[in-house]
């Protein structure tokens, strides 16, 4: 039975993870002389999470409580149409995600976040995360670098899905994100590329 997030997931281990794989990707969207000092101290906002598979990050409905990044596992990102589950984002391993809409202005999220595989996350809370992004120019820097970023490949996906037939969609996705088809089971890939589940194992045999 699928389960939601509550605060007893959140862990309080004497060895946790390290904020190493957090910090370069915090970095890599700073400039690169911006000092490790005002890194770590956005670092220390973060709080260790873990959510177990089948698990939800935020369901449909629900205020989404944190925004995320990744250090293991996978996040799918899914609607109802219809009564079918379609998946429209696959939150990967360094990477950063949340339903955003939901998390910044406290309303109903029109989504589903759930771990298709066991998750560590390194979570920042909404008071944390508001303080941040007004008092700490470095984050400020960040997440613009991050959403400009995020926005920039979204028009890429949408532009692929009109442009290119699924068989191209399918072997651009292999050229971009390879381990996608050991980690990511086949109906989600083929719901996230909009192509059947039946045309997805067709397009796939024929590439091997």
């Amino acid at each position: 039975m699928n389960q939601f997030l509550t605060s007893e997931i959140l862990t309080n281990y004497y060895m946790l993870p390290s904020k190493k794989h957090l910090e370069l990707y915090i970095k890599k969207y700073l400039p690169k002389e911006t000092s490790t000092e005002k890194i770590s101290f956005i670092l220390e906002k973060f709080s260790f999470l873990t959510l177990e598979k089948n698990n939800f990050l935020v369901a449909a409905g629900s205020i989404c409580q944190y925004f995320c990044f990744i250090e293991s596992g996978i996040l799918q990102h899914t609607i109802m149409i219809d009564g079918v589950e379609k998946t429209t984002y696959l939150g990967l391993k360094n990477s950063a995600t949340s339903a955003l809409n939901s998390f910044k202005n406290s309303i109903p999220s029109r989504k589903n976040i759930k771990a298709i595989s066991d998750c560590e996350l390194w979570a920042l809370t909404i008071k944390d995360f508001q303080e941040l992004l007004e008092f700490n120019p470095v984050f400020k820097t960040f997440y613009f670098n991050l959403i400009e970023n995020q926005i920039f490949l979204i028009d890429d996906y949408r532009i692929n899905l009109l442009i290119l037939s699924p068989e191209e969609r399918y072997l651009k996705m292999l050229e971009n994100e390879p381990t996608l088809l050991q980690q990511v089971p086949l109906q989600y890939l083929s719901s996230f590329l909009g192509i059947s589940s039946r045309h997805m194992s067709r397009i796939r045999k024929n590439s091997i």
